[in-house]
């Protein structure tokens, strides 16, 4: 069984479903900092370099919005987005 397949036959279960809605604004947090890496061309170690920390951090950073068990400062995602030339908006979206 490949991943794809895993992935559909777990979240017939509706509360693995549940989980994993539950995650979607730290997924779609990090894929936005992955691709603006990415698009800058940088390294999670140019990125630490520019953000004055080592790239473990950045390592972390980018990995605990992925498995849920940290949730990454305003301020230091701030700093990730100055350290690619992009700035840091935050917004309320009514779920009505």
């Amino acid at each position: 069984m490949n991943h794809s397949e895993l992935k559909k036959k777990a979240l017939q279960k509706k509360n693995v479903q549940l989980a994993y809605d539950a995650l979607e604004p730290e997924f779609s947090l990090l894929r936005e900092l992955l691709q603006a890496r990415q698009k800058a061309g940088l390294s999670q170690a140019e990125i630490a370099e520019r953000m004055g920390t080592k790239a473990p951090a950045v390592t972390r950073l980018e990995s605990s919005l992925s498995s849920g068990k940290h949730s990454p400062s305003i301020a230091t995602l701030k700093k990730y987005a100055s350290a690619l030339g992009c700035h840091l908006e935050i917004k309320l979206v009514a779920d009505y």
